[in-house]
């Protein structure tokens, strides 16, 4: 999933993003408010993580615009104002969750988890399709009960397609997900992670929709 993290704090982004790339995530990371402005105007991510404290813009400043344009992204606010006051007004400002500077990485990844599952509507942390069973928490997968051994960009698209499990998702939207600024794209790229989960959770667990994209098979 692609995550836009704003923080301007050089060390504590640096370990934020290494982190978070390590759960699997595309991570772009912003120092600033205008440059926060900027990116969730022109990409589309599934999380932001946004410090309060911002040079150029505060991190209401854009939480309030983003909530303007009815934007329904999780934001998780990430600040070391920790008075009551800020908390409320954070979350008043449209803030979906609020923690704390220090913090512990593996909570900031859970509560990543947990928002992007309310946003996506699942009622449980794990996806499920055709006998295939996705985990967030533990990153593991199965099929039929039995353990399947995927690559960190083949879990990813996994984990995009059972997120949309009833949508089309189309190439460039599934390219969003695996990579952040300045990764290099294949011409193919998606094709062959879409190949490689073929062959390892069957020929028709992934139907291609000529001239639109991918969506799972039927799950009977």
């Amino acid at each position: 999933m692609r995550i836009l993290l704003v923080e301007d704090d050089d060390l504590l982004g640096d370990g934020i993003r290494a982190g978070l790339k390590l759960a699997n995530h595309a991570v772009d990371w912003v120092r600033d408010g205008d440059a926060a402005r900027l990116a969730l105007l022109d990409h589309s991510y599934q999380a932001c993580v946004l410090d309060l404290g911002l040079p150029k813009r505060s991190g209401l400043a854009v939480l309030r615009e983003l909530r303007q344009r009815e934007s329904h992204l999780p934001v998780l606010i990430l600040t070391a104002r920790d008075s009551s006051a800020d908390k409320i007004a954070g979350l008043d400002a449209g803030a979906d969750d609020y923690l704390t500077k220090p913090f512990d990485l593996a909570e900031l990844q859970a509560r990543l988890r947990a928002l992007m599952r309310r946003a996506s509507g699942a009622a449980t942390p794990r996806l499920e399709h055709a006998g295939v069973v996705l985990d967030p928490a533990s990153k593991r997968v199965t099929r039929d009960g039995q353990p399947v051994a995927l690559s960190a960009r083949e879990y990813t698209v996994l984990h995009d397609l059972l997120t949309h499990k009833n949508h089309i998702r189309t190439r460039s939207q599934l390219e969003e997900s695996l990579y952040a600024w300045g990764e290099e794209t294949g011409s193919n790229t998606v094709e062959v992670y879409i190949h490689h989960l073929r062959k390892k959770l069957g020929a028709d667990f992934i139907r291609t929709i000529r001239g639109l994209g991918y969506q799972l098979g039927s799950a009977n």
